[in-house]
């Protein structure tokens, strides 16, 4: 008794144009919002985000319900790796099951690339989360300007 039994996902390939539409209306809360997306359709139009097409994008459900997606963005030496969670899956262990399915992608379709990603200092859920998953944070943390704003971030490696 007291156990929380942790529901598995599944990775169901490729992020359709649906998905898209709804995982760009997904609302954060508090200091997450930082992470609220702009419609799809403008970033679409700006050549970003999902509107980017050497981004590649794969999606996760448990179930019927979309938990997240993931994007690997090939560079010249390594893989960039962003990640983003549904708002009602966040803190139940989804995104450490996604960041390790990543891994395994990324080694299928970029192999002997290393993989990185970069997170807000301040994002301690999502720095354990990587932790747990095989990350490290390398390097001292940085300063730089996003879509989404200024903000000081850890660089991450994969182990």
């Amino acid at each position: 008794f007291g156990v929380v039994q942790r529901q598995s996902i599944i990775e169901k390939g490729r992020t359709t144009e649906d998905e898209k539409y709804i995982i760009t209306n997904w609302k954060y809360e508090g200091e997450y919002a930082i992470y609220n997306d702009e419609p799809y359709e403008e970033q679409k139009k700006k050549g970003f985000g999902f509107g980017n097409p050497k981004n590649n994008h794969f999606s996760f459900y448990n179930g019927d319900l979309l938990v997240g997606f993931i994007n690997l963005y090939d560079e010249e030496t390594e893989v960039f790796f962003g990640i983003g969670a549904n708002p009602v899956c966040c803190g139940k262990g989804y995104g450490q099951q996604m960041t390790k399915i990543a891994r395994e992608i990324s080694n299928e379709l970029f192999p002997g690339k290393p993989m990185y990603l970069e997170v807000r200092t301040w994002n301690e859920r999502a720095i354990k989360c990587y932790e747990k998953a095989g990350f490290h944070i390398e390097g001292e943390p940085i300063k730089q300007t996003t879509p989404l704003g200024e903000g000081v971030f850890y660089h991450m490696v994969t182990d």
